[in-house]
């Protein structure tokens, strides 16, 4: 595409992720509009599309694809149709911009790329906080030595049950192993792992125990593993969706040989660096719409002014962590 073109946007799924994180990062970019949006409830789409003065909505998916008007796609549904309409995307000719989690598993992530690479597509994955300042200055905290050489680093989250998770008929989605895979941990893991992917390296081996403490859904709401990176650094992690309000925690600390780094997945809580000679703290907010700096990096890279971090492959080895992790639920 050339560097001065306008990406012309469609979205399949325009459901509540979009309202805020995503959808008006679309068109508040510079270069970038979106121009339909696609959900099965017509009545949804078009208020959707009202709201956010999107020219067309449709109620298929096969329509907004195959628009001759739209350059690229972002699938926003669940996770169990990722797979299908980002390939079909892809087929059309058409980059694609897929939510997080990339797939069910990793080997349904393979098909995804096997599939951008024949149809020569580039494949994005929404693992948005590679593009965060708040992350990039934890990178950047690292890669200057402030913790010396990295040796180790410990994940802990912890949320109480949501009032949904408590009546059956009330259940969402996300505890429906079909939809979404392995219930909150699906949900939310990835966002921490692929940030650890991305901060230290490719995790070169996992290994996982999980149980259904609770027993609210069918799915697993508790985890817990070890990871070895291929950098040769070590680490823990220990997730829990039914805890106690006062064990809700949601920390990440990377220990180093001359201190640690403490931050967090989903808090935004200020940055602590500890080390020989003093502490210090960073305050970084995230920005109005979480997904708009990836999404800014994804219309420059089609445009050919720049890269996306976050690609099929790389979404494909978080898959994988996640994989090994839950072999053996």
């Amino acid at each position: 595409m050339e560097d001065n073109k306008t990406i012309h946007w469609g979205i399949i799924g325009a459901g509540n992720v979009c309202e805020k994180k995503s959808g008006p990062a679309f068109y508040k970019i510079e270069n970038s509009a979106l121009s339909a949006v696609m959900r099965r409830d017509e009545e949804k789409a078009k208020d959707f599309a009202d709201r956010h003065h999107v020219p067309k909505y449709y109620t298929d998916a096969t329509s907004l694809i195959n628009d001759p008007e739209i350059d690229a796609v972002y699938v926003a549904t669940p996770p169990n149709s990722h797979k299908d309409y980002a390939i079909r995307v892809m087929e059309s000719g058409k980059p694609v911009y897929v939510e997080k989690p990339m797939a069910m598993n990793y080997e349904e992530c393979v098909e995804m790329i096997k599939v951008s690479e024949k149809a020569n597509q580039k494949l994005f994955v929404a693992f948005y906080r590679r593009a965060l300042p708040y992350f990039l200055k934890v990178k950047s905290l690292i890669e200057e030595g402030y913790i010396g050489q990295v040796l180790t680093v410990q994940v802990t989250h912890f949320t109480k049950a949501k009032t949904t998770d408590y009546k059956k008929e009330e259940h969402t989605w996300r505890v429906d192993k079909n939809i979404a895979g392995e219930g909150y941990f699906y949900d939310l893991a990835p966002h921490t792992l692929d940030i650890l992917d991305f901060l230290l390296g490719e995790i070169e081996e996992a290994k996982g125990f999980s149980c259904n403490s609770g027993g609210l859904y069918e799915v697993k709401d508790t985890i817990s593993a070890i990871l070895k990176f291929r950098s040769g650094v070590i680490g823990t992690g220990l997730w829990c969706f039914v805890s106690d309000e006062k064990a809700v925690q949601d920390t990440i600390q990377i220990t180093g040989s001359k201190g640690k780094i403490i931050f967090n997945t989903f808090a935004f809580k200020p940055i602590i660096v500890e080390n020989d000679t003093n502490i210090e703290t960073y305050n970084i907010s995230p920005p109005e719409h979480i997904q708009q700096p990836l999404i800014q990096t994804i219309v420059d890279e089609l445009r050919g002014i720049g890269n996306c971090p976050s690609t099929g492959i790389s979404g494909a080895r978080t898959a994988r962590v996640m994989d090994m992790i839950l072999a053996n639920s």
